[in-house]
Protein backbone atom coordinates (compact mmCIF):
# COMPACT_ATOMS: atom_id res chain seq x y z
CA UNK A 1 0.00 0.00 0.00
CA UNK A 2 2.67 2.30 1.08
CA UNK A 3 4.67 1.94 -2.11
CA UNK A 4 1.79 2.05 -4.33
CA UNK A 5 0.84 5.55 -2.73
CA UNK A 6 4.42 6.61 -3.63
CA UNK A 7 3.76 5.25 -7.27
CA UNK A 8 1.03 7.74 -6.96
CA UNK A 9 2.47 10.52 -5.92
CA UNK A 10 5.38 10.49 -8.37
CA UNK A 11 3.22 9.94 -11.13
CA UNK A 12 1.03 13.03 -10.24
CA UNK A 13 4.30 15.09 -9.56
CA UNK A 14 5.65 14.14 -13.08
CA UNK A 15 2.34 14.94 -14.04
CA UNK A 16 2.22 18.49 -12.74
CA UNK A 17 5.88 18.90 -14.05
CA UNK A 18 4.62 18.01 -18.07
CA UNK A 19 2.10 20.09 -17.09
CA UNK A 20 3.75 23.30 -16.15
CA UNK A 21 6.26 22.68 -18.42
CA UNK A 22 3.76 22.40 -21.49
CA UNK A 23 1.98 26.33 -20.02
CA UNK A 24 5.94 27.22 -19.76
CA UNK A 25 6.01 26.41 -23.77
CA UNK A 26 2.56 27.80 -24.66
CA UNK A 27 3.41 31.09 -22.98
CA UNK A 28 6.59 31.91 -25.04
CA UNK A 29 5.28 31.21 -27.77
CA UNK A 30 2.70 33.79 -27.57
CA UNK A 31 5.45 35.96 -26.28
CA UNK A 32 6.94 35.69 -29.65
CA UNK A 33 4.14 35.92 -31.69
CA UNK A 34 3.24 39.39 -30.14
CA UNK A 35 6.75 40.35 -30.11
CA UNK A 36 6.70 39.37 -33.87
CA UNK A 37 3.62 42.32 -34.53
CA UNK A 38 6.02 45.31 -33.61
CA UNK A 39 6.56 45.94 -37.61
CA UNK A 40 3.02 45.17 -38.39
CA UNK A 41 1.91 48.14 -35.74
CA UNK A 42 4.71 50.45 -36.82
CA UNK A 43 3.95 50.22 -40.50
CA UNK A 44 -0.07 50.50 -39.30
CA UNK A 45 1.28 53.89 -36.80
CA UNK A 46 2.40 55.68 -40.14
CA UNK A 47 4.32 58.28 -37.83
CA UNK A 48 7.18 60.30 -37.59
CA UNK A 49 9.84 58.43 -34.94
CA UNK A 50 9.87 60.16 -31.95
CA UNK A 51 6.20 60.66 -31.85
CA UNK A 52 6.12 56.84 -32.31
CA UNK A 53 8.49 56.11 -29.84
CA UNK A 54 6.56 58.63 -27.26
CA UNK A 55 3.60 57.16 -27.56
CA UNK A 56 4.57 53.44 -27.35
CA UNK A 57 6.70 54.10 -24.50
CA UNK A 58 3.82 56.05 -22.47
CA UNK A 59 1.51 52.50 -23.10
CA UNK A 60 4.51 50.47 -22.01
CA UNK A 61 5.05 51.89 -19.14
CA UNK A 62 1.09 51.83 -17.87
CA UNK A 63 1.66 48.24 -18.57
CA UNK A 64 4.63 47.44 -17.49
CA UNK A 65 4.20 49.69 -14.48
CA UNK A 66 0.64 47.86 -13.18
CA UNK A 67 2.09 44.46 -13.49
CA UNK A 68 4.83 45.78 -11.17
CA UNK A 69 2.53 46.85 -8.99
CA UNK A 70 0.85 43.40 -8.75
CA UNK A 71 3.36 41.66 -8.22
CA UNK A 72 4.47 43.97 -5.30
CA UNK A 73 1.20 43.33 -3.61
CA UNK A 74 0.93 39.87 -4.54
CA UNK A 75 3.51 38.45 -4.16
CA UNK A 76 5.16 37.97 -0.64
CA UNK A 77 7.68 35.95 -0.77
CA UNK A 78 10.13 36.41 -3.37
CA UNK A 79 13.68 36.51 -4.38
CA UNK A 80 15.33 39.99 -3.14
CA UNK A 81 16.13 42.37 -6.45
CA UNK A 82 18.20 44.76 -6.85
CA UNK A 83 19.01 47.45 -9.49
CA UNK A 84 21.86 49.77 -8.77
CA UNK A 85 24.46 50.28 -11.04
CA UNK A 86 23.94 47.47 -13.41
CA UNK A 87 20.63 48.34 -13.73
CA UNK A 88 20.95 51.98 -14.81
CA UNK A 89 23.21 50.46 -17.23
CA UNK A 90 20.99 48.32 -18.49
CA UNK A 91 18.40 50.70 -18.85
CA UNK A 92 20.32 53.47 -20.82
CA UNK A 93 21.24 50.40 -23.32
CA UNK A 94 17.56 49.42 -23.17
CA UNK A 95 16.28 52.79 -24.32
CA UNK A 96 18.96 53.28 -26.98
CA UNK A 97 17.92 49.60 -28.49
CA UNK A 98 14.33 50.64 -28.37
CA UNK A 99 14.59 53.78 -30.33
CA UNK A 100 17.03 51.76 -32.73
CA UNK A 101 14.69 49.39 -33.21
CA UNK A 102 11.60 51.52 -34.41
CA UNK A 103 14.11 53.61 -36.02
CA UNK A 104 15.32 50.82 -38.40
CA UNK A 105 11.58 49.13 -38.83
CA UNK A 106 11.27 52.99 -40.25
CA UNK A 107 13.97 52.98 -42.31
CA UNK A 108 14.00 49.27 -43.68
CA UNK A 109 12.09 46.51 -44.35
CA UNK A 110 11.07 44.03 -41.36
CA UNK A 111 12.56 40.88 -43.12
CA UNK A 112 15.94 43.48 -43.00
CA UNK A 113 15.71 43.62 -39.58
CA UNK A 114 14.34 40.45 -38.63
CA UNK A 115 17.51 39.15 -40.72
CA UNK A 116 20.20 40.82 -38.46
CA UNK A 117 18.23 40.48 -35.25
CA UNK A 118 18.15 36.42 -35.21
CA UNK A 119 21.97 36.33 -34.93
CA UNK A 120 21.51 38.00 -31.49
CA UNK A 121 22.48 34.57 -30.15
CA UNK A 122 25.56 34.46 -31.14
CA UNK A 123 26.27 38.52 -31.01
CA UNK A 124 25.27 37.84 -27.47
CA UNK A 125 27.44 34.98 -27.09
CA UNK A 126 30.79 36.80 -28.68
CA UNK A 127 29.98 39.52 -25.81
CA UNK A 128 30.17 37.16 -23.03
CA UNK A 129 33.62 35.68 -24.41
CA UNK A 130 35.40 39.15 -24.07
CA UNK A 131 33.74 40.45 -21.15
CA UNK A 132 32.55 37.08 -19.27
CA UNK A 133 35.66 35.04 -20.31
CA UNK A 134 32.62 32.47 -21.48
CA UNK A 135 33.55 29.56 -23.13
CA UNK A 136 33.17 28.98 -27.28
CA UNK A 137 32.53 25.84 -28.41
CA UNK A 138 33.81 25.11 -32.26
CA UNK A 139 29.65 24.96 -33.00
CA UNK A 140 29.32 28.50 -32.37
CA UNK A 141 32.17 29.52 -34.48
CA UNK A 142 30.78 27.16 -37.61
CA UNK A 143 27.38 28.64 -36.54
CA UNK A 144 28.39 32.28 -36.49
CA UNK A 145 29.85 32.03 -39.27
CA UNK A 146 27.33 30.43 -41.20
CA UNK A 147 24.92 33.05 -39.60
CA UNK A 148 27.63 36.06 -40.86
CA UNK A 149 27.25 35.00 -44.25
CA UNK A 150 23.39 34.75 -44.08
CA UNK A 151 23.49 38.32 -42.65
CA UNK A 152 25.81 39.42 -45.54
CA UNK A 153 23.79 38.50 -48.25
CA UNK A 154 20.69 40.15 -46.67
CA UNK A 155 22.58 43.10 -46.23
CA UNK A 156 24.02 43.27 -49.72
CA UNK A 157 20.48 43.21 -51.07
CA UNK A 158 19.95 46.76 -49.26
CA UNK A 159 18.78 49.12 -53.05
CA UNK A 160 19.18 52.38 -50.94
CA UNK A 161 21.06 54.88 -48.53
CA UNK A 162 17.97 54.25 -46.18
CA UNK A 163 17.64 50.99 -46.21
CA UNK A 164 21.44 50.85 -45.41
CA UNK A 165 21.05 52.95 -42.24
CA UNK A 166 18.18 50.99 -41.34
CA UNK A 167 20.31 47.38 -41.38
CA UNK A 168 22.77 49.92 -39.33
CA UNK A 169 20.06 50.76 -36.77
CA UNK A 170 19.10 47.39 -36.70
CA UNK A 171 22.70 45.79 -35.70
CA UNK A 172 22.92 48.48 -33.26
CA UNK A 173 19.27 47.35 -31.78
CA UNK A 174 20.86 43.58 -31.71
CA UNK A 175 24.01 44.23 -29.89
CA UNK A 176 22.22 46.43 -27.14
CA UNK A 177 19.90 43.54 -26.61
CA UNK A 178 22.88 41.05 -26.40
CA UNK A 179 24.41 43.73 -24.07
CA UNK A 180 21.31 43.31 -21.29
CA UNK A 181 21.46 39.67 -21.60
CA UNK A 182 25.14 40.14 -20.68
CA UNK A 183 24.15 41.61 -17.87
CA UNK A 184 21.05 39.78 -16.91
CA UNK A 185 23.66 36.83 -16.69
CA UNK A 186 26.72 38.59 -14.58
CA UNK A 187 23.62 40.41 -12.27
CA UNK A 188 21.25 37.80 -12.29
CA UNK A 189 19.61 39.36 -9.08
CA UNK A 190 18.80 42.52 -10.97
CA UNK A 191 15.51 43.80 -11.36
CA UNK A 192 14.73 43.29 -15.14
CA UNK A 193 10.86 44.16 -14.81
CA UNK A 194 12.14 47.46 -13.47
CA UNK A 195 14.54 48.45 -15.72
CA UNK A 196 12.19 48.04 -17.98
CA UNK A 197 9.72 49.93 -17.10
CA UNK A 198 12.53 53.03 -16.51
CA UNK A 199 13.94 52.16 -20.02
CA UNK A 200 10.47 53.41 -21.60
CA UNK A 201 10.11 56.32 -18.93
CA UNK A 202 13.70 57.09 -20.92
CA UNK A 203 12.66 56.60 -24.46
CA UNK A 204 9.30 59.06 -23.25
CA UNK A 205 11.10 61.43 -21.83
CA UNK A 206 13.76 61.70 -24.56
CA UNK A 207 11.30 61.44 -27.13
CA UNK A 208 8.73 63.88 -25.61
CA UNK A 209 10.42 67.62 -26.94
CA UNK A 210 10.73 65.91 -30.25
CA UNK A 211 7.59 64.50 -31.33
CA UNK A 212 4.80 66.52 -33.20
CA UNK A 213 2.30 68.40 -30.46
CA UNK A 214 -0.69 67.17 -33.00
CA UNK A 215 -2.65 64.09 -31.59
CA UNK A 216 -2.94 61.31 -33.78
CA UNK A 217 -5.50 59.72 -35.28
CA UNK A 218 -7.73 56.85 -33.63
CA UNK A 219 -5.84 54.63 -35.90
CA UNK A 220 -2.68 55.64 -34.93
CA UNK A 221 -3.57 55.82 -31.41
CA UNK A 222 -4.30 52.45 -31.82
CA UNK A 223 -1.55 51.01 -33.83
CA UNK A 224 0.55 52.85 -30.52
CA UNK A 225 -1.51 51.29 -28.02
CA UNK A 226 -1.21 47.66 -29.03
CA UNK A 227 2.72 47.52 -29.91
CA UNK A 228 3.13 49.51 -26.32
CA UNK A 229 0.64 47.64 -24.25
CA UNK A 230 0.62 43.87 -26.24
CA UNK A 231 3.95 43.77 -28.37
CA UNK A 232 6.65 45.24 -25.74
CA UNK A 233 3.81 45.12 -22.32
CA UNK A 234 2.11 41.67 -22.04
CA UNK A 235 4.81 40.16 -24.55
CA UNK A 236 7.64 40.56 -21.94
CA UNK A 237 5.42 39.36 -18.55
CA UNK A 238 4.72 36.21 -20.85
CA UNK A 239 8.14 35.61 -22.07
CA UNK A 240 8.90 36.10 -18.08
CA UNK A 241 5.95 33.51 -16.80
CA UNK A 242 6.64 30.84 -19.67
CA UNK A 243 10.84 30.91 -19.24
CA UNK A 244 10.66 29.98 -15.83
CA UNK A 245 9.09 26.95 -16.79
CA UNK A 246 11.11 25.65 -19.09
CA UNK A 247 14.81 25.61 -20.25
CA UNK A 248 16.74 28.07 -21.00
CA UNK A 249 17.74 26.67 -24.72
CA UNK A 250 13.95 25.57 -25.26
CA UNK A 251 12.85 29.10 -24.68
CA UNK A 252 15.44 30.83 -27.04
CA UNK A 253 14.27 28.41 -30.00
CA UNK A 254 10.79 29.24 -29.43
CA UNK A 255 11.68 33.23 -28.81
CA UNK A 256 12.89 32.83 -32.63
CA UNK A 257 9.76 32.51 -34.03
CA UNK A 258 9.24 35.74 -34.22
CA UNK A 259 12.02 36.45 -36.67
CA UNK A 260 9.90 34.46 -38.78
CA UNK A 261 6.75 35.94 -38.15
CA UNK A 262 7.73 39.37 -38.23
CA UNK A 263 8.03 39.67 -42.07
CA UNK A 264 4.97 37.34 -42.56
CA UNK A 265 2.75 40.14 -40.94
CA UNK A 266 3.75 43.12 -43.15
CA UNK A 267 3.44 40.84 -46.44
CA UNK A 268 -0.05 39.73 -45.43
CA UNK A 269 -1.16 42.79 -44.47
CA UNK A 270 1.06 45.72 -45.66
CA UNK A 271 2.05 43.39 -49.17
CA UNK A 272 5.71 44.07 -48.10
CA UNK A 273 7.79 41.38 -50.32
CA UNK A 274 11.01 39.90 -48.90
CA UNK A 275 13.78 39.84 -52.07
CA UNK A 276 15.27 36.71 -53.10
CA UNK A 277 18.77 37.93 -51.20
CA UNK A 278 16.77 38.64 -47.90
CA UNK A 279 14.97 35.11 -47.75
CA UNK A 280 18.19 33.22 -48.41
CA UNK A 281 19.96 35.21 -46.07
CA UNK A 282 17.12 34.59 -43.62
CA UNK A 283 17.09 30.99 -44.22
CA UNK A 284 20.47 30.62 -43.57
CA UNK A 285 20.62 33.26 -40.95
CA UNK A 286 17.68 31.44 -39.07
CA UNK A 287 18.81 27.63 -39.68
CA UNK A 288 22.53 28.35 -37.93
CA UNK A 289 20.63 29.58 -35.15
CA UNK A 290 18.10 26.82 -34.77
CA UNK A 291 21.32 24.29 -35.43
CA UNK A 292 23.17 25.89 -32.47
CA UNK A 293 20.75 26.38 -29.99
CA UNK A 294 19.89 22.81 -30.51
CA UNK A 295 22.59 21.49 -29.87
CA UNK A 296 23.80 24.12 -27.05
CA UNK A 297 20.86 24.30 -24.98
CA UNK A 298 22.50 26.57 -22.41
CA UNK A 299 23.42 28.66 -24.90
CA UNK A 300 22.44 33.18 -23.28
CA UNK A 301 20.68 33.93 -26.80
CA UNK A 302 17.67 32.19 -24.55
CA UNK A 303 17.57 34.60 -21.93
CA UNK A 304 16.07 37.26 -24.51
CA UNK A 305 13.86 38.92 -21.11
CA UNK A 306 14.87 42.26 -22.07
CA UNK A 307 12.93 43.11 -25.21
CA UNK A 308 13.07 45.72 -27.69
Amino acid sequence: MIEDARVSLRSALDMNVARDRLVGIYLVIASAVLWSTAGLFVRMADMDVWSLVAWRSAFSVITLGAFMLVRTTTVRRRPAKTFGLPGVVACLVSAVTAISYIVSLQWTTVANVMTVYAALPFVATGIAFVWLRDQVTRRFVIAGCAAFIGVAISVGAAVSATDILGVLAALVMTVGCAIQIVITKRFPSMDSTMMTVYAALVCFCVSLPLMQVSLPSPTQLFACAFYGVLTTGVGYILLLLGSRRIGSGEAGLLSMLDVVLGPLWVLLFYNEHISLPVLAGGTIVLAAVIWYLIGDPKTMGAAVSTSA
